[in-house]
């Protein structure tokens, strides 16, 4: 008799996007790309959207990247902000 599948493995996980919320991903992504400043508002809004579907959905990964999506994605809203007022 074999062991039944608690599901996926911590490291099939951190490989593969396994059991992970689509915004969450997506956050994490636009948060790399908001080192350009102007991406930054978007990955703010997709780690805010994170943040909502992960509570909803307890059972989801992926809190690393929503919340590197929100801080990148604030920082770079900020700068975003600071530049606009300087002009």
């Amino acid at each position: 008799m074999q062991p039944q599948s608690q599901g996926p493995s911590a490291v099939e996980r951190a490989i593969l996007p396994v059991g992970r919320s689509g915004w969450a991903i997506a956050a994490g992504y636009a948060g790399l790309l908001s080192i350009l400043i102007l991406p930054a508002p978007l990955a703010l809004g997709l780690g805010i959207v994170a943040a909502i579907d992960l509570s909803r959905h307890p059972e989801k990964h992926g809190w690393g990247r929503t919340v590197f999506g929100l801080l990148a994605g604030l920082a770079g809203t900020v700068a975003l902000v600071w530049i606009a007022l300087q002009g």
